[in-house]
């Protein structure tokens, strides 16, 4: 497994600890850096963070791609692997939206349902091909 692909599955697992304690990933993130069990590697950094700052844009993205389903319904795994992969198709500029989207993927075969690698590599397929409409 790469550094990035290990940064990826870190940065999910604090974006999803985050959301069951009802923290904001940023200051879970703070607390965890403050006590020294911080993430080591830097891109894990930039991933809650960038999750952090742009999650209402990111949600409202997942909400109008997830067709028949709202925001609530998907299960948590795939709600913040989603919005993991969205935040790097969208704004990480070195990392080129196939693969995002196949990390995510590989992380929602990995983490969730046998349905939800399709669910993940539709919602974002279509998320990166309407790129050019959607970065503000």
């Amino acid at each position: 497994m790469s550094a990035r692909s290990k940064a990826r599955k870190r940065a999910l697992d604090l974006i999803f600890a985050a959301e069951a304690r009802g923290l904001s990933a940023d200051q879970l993130l703070s607390d965890q850096l403050d006590a020294g069990d911080g993430p080591a590697n830097e891109y894990t950094l930039t991933l809650v963070r960038g999750v952090h700052e742009h999650r209402a844009r990111l949600d409202e993205l997942i909400s109008r791609y997830a067709e028949g389903w709202t925001i609530d319904r998907l299960p948590a795994v795939d709600r913040n692997v989603l919005r993991l992969g969205i935040y790097e198709v969208l704004y990480v500029d070195d990392v080129p939206d196939a693969v995002a989207v196949s990390e995510a993927v590989n992380l929602a075969r990995d983490l969730s349902t046998d349905e939800s690698p399709a669910f993940v590599n539709g919602l974002l397929g279509n998320v990166a091909r309407d790129k050019g409409s959607l970065v503000p």
